[in-house]
C-alpha cells in the first residue's frame, strides 16, 4: 500500500517542480489531489523505454538515473519530472528511468491528468513552453 502524504507536504513539493513554479495554490491544490505519493525502493524501473506510457512521475524525494539506449543521460533529483510525454500522447517511453536510492514519487496518471487541465487550462501552456525550451535545447546541442 502506497504511503499517501499529507496534502500540504505534496502542494510544498509541487511548488518546487519548475514545471508547476507558476500555478497558484488553488490549482496546485488540484494537481495534488489528481496524483498519488509512492515509496520505492532503490533499483525501481519507473519508466522503461519502448513501453507505452500512461503516467508521469515527480521526484519528491532520492534520485534517478535516466538512460537511453542503454546509455545514461542524466541524473535526476527532487522536483524532476519523467514522463510527462505521456500524458500528452500515450506514446512509448523515450528512456529508461531507475531510482539509484529509496525514492518518493508523486504519480499522475493520464485520466487524471486530462481533468486537471480541464480545471486548469494554464497549465497546458506552461507543459508546452517547458517542451518548447527543451526541444531548443536539443536542437541547439545537435546543429550547434
Amino acid at each position: 500500500m502506497p504511503f499517501m502524504a499529507p496534502k500540504q507536504d505534496k502542494l510544498t513539493h509541487l511548488r518546487n517542480v519548475p514545471l508547476f513554479a507558476e500555478c497558484s495554490n488553488r490549482d496546485l491544490a488540484k494537481i495534488a489531489k489528481a496524483s498519488d505519493e509512492i515509496d520505492v525502493a532503490a533499483g525501481h524501473v519507473v519508466c522503461d523505454q519502448g513501453q507505452t506510457g500512461r503516467e508521469a512521475f515527480v521526484i519528491m524525494q532520492g534520485t534517478a538515473t535516466v538512460r537511453r539506449n542503454g546509455k545514461k543521460v542524466a541524473t535526476l533529483g527532487a522536483g524532476a519530472v519523467v514522463g510527462e510525454l505521456a500524458l500528452l500522447d500515450r506514446g512509448p517511453r523515450t528512456a529508461t528511468v531507475t531510482t539509484d536510492t529509496a525514492t518518493t514519487l508523486l504519480v499522475i496518471d493520464s485520466r487524471h491528468f486530462a481533468g486537471v487541465l480541464q480545471e486548469v487550462p494554464t497549465l497546458a501552456g506552461k507543459i508546452m513552453a517547458v517542451l518548447a525550451g527543451r526541444i531548443r535545447d536539443f536542437d541547439r546541442t545537435i546543429y550547434g
